[in-house]
């Protein structure tokens, strides 16, 4: 039985880059539910995460705005609570998928933390995209307004941008582990896990942060030892020249075509590099193995061969 990661992405769950209600949030975890639940039919073992930019963007802008009334969290906070918003709309999701589909899910999410180092140069280098797309103007507001770091998101627009540090180790790995063995599908790492680190007595603490979360997705199928890696985005396939008359797709990649079109500048920071950064290190790391690149609603095509882009 192979075991396959599917790491699903924020924007994913959103409306045209905006963030969607409670339920069609839920309407759109329903559809890619189906998805995930014919690749268990296949016999695949299969661990799942997902990314928060956009809802621990709007997750943290409720709590400023409404600081008055009842204390604010700290980010490190407002990353768990999207973990257990997003974690618990995917259980139902892949829930009602076995029903429709007359087999058995035992879905179950973990709140991840993922530990990184507090001297990651990243943190003085914001880089990592959170919350709604907005106009340059919005923007410039926020920034003046508010002290935000706000840059241009791949030609979508605007969107305010958070310290991104590596992902060094899964707290809770060994408990996926065993969850997994047990015969769970296991929702974890989410929004690339909250991130924490260890302090001089062992212990570990949050820190203002959003790791990316395909860069964590990849450490946790490394450490599981996955066969293959489907990073499920808003867009088909990896592209170059991306938003420009001359677009093309990439059907198939290896490592060397990739980090010629990385030092080209090919793939936007934030959004489609990290991917491609990670399925690098994913397959170079044990011959076979195979990294997906597609959107929700193709994952079942993609694994077959038939849509997205593959990295081998």
């Amino acid at each position: 039985m192979e075991t396959i990661v599917i790491a699903l992405g924020g924007n994913a769950l959103t409306i045209g880059g905006k963030l969607a209600d409670a339920e069609t949030q839920l309407n759109i975890i329903d559809n890619t539910s189906l998805q995930v639940a014919d690749i268990i039919g296949q016999g695949y073992k299969v661990v799942m995460t997902h990314g928060n930019g956009p809802q621990v963007g709007g997750i943290v802008l409720q709590n400023e705005n409404s600081a008055a009334i009842t204390p604010a969290m700290p980010f490190d906070v407002c990353g768990a609570m999207s973990q257990g918003m997003l974690g618990y709309h995917m259980i139902q999701g892949l829930q009602r998928a076995a029903r429709l589909k007359g087999s058995k899910a035992s879905p179950v999410a973990v709140v991840t933390q993922v530990r990184v180092d507090p001297e990651d140069p990243k943190f003085k280098n914001p880089s990592k995209p959170i919350g709604a797309f907005c106009s340059e103007e919005e923007a410039k507001k926020l920034m003046a307004e508010k002290g935000y770091v706000m840059k241009e998101d791949a030609g979508r627009g605007w969107r305010r941008v958070v310290a991104s540090p590596l992902p060094l180790e899964i707290i809770e790995l060994d408990a996926i582990r065993d969850l997994m063995d047990a015969g769970h599908t296991v929702i974890a790492v989410g929004g690339g896990g909250v991130p924490v680190y260890r302090d001089a007595d062992g212990d570990l603490n949050g820190i203002a942060a959003v790791i990316d979360k395909d860069l964590a997705s990849e450490r946790l199928a490394q450490d599981l030892d996955a066969d293959i890696f489907m990073m499920l985005t808003a867009v088909e396939k990896c592209y170059i020249n991306f938003n420009k008359p001359n677009q093309e797709a990439l059907d198939e990649l290896d490592p060397e075509t990739a980090r010629k079109y990385i030092a080209e500048g090919q793939f936007a920071a934030g959004s489609m590099l990290p991917k491609v950064e990670a399925a690098i290190r994913f397959v170079e790391a044990r011959p076979g193995r195979r990294c997906i690149i597609t959107t929700p609603e193709k994952a079942v095509e993609a694994l077959a061969g038939n849509a997205g882009t593959v990295i081998r």
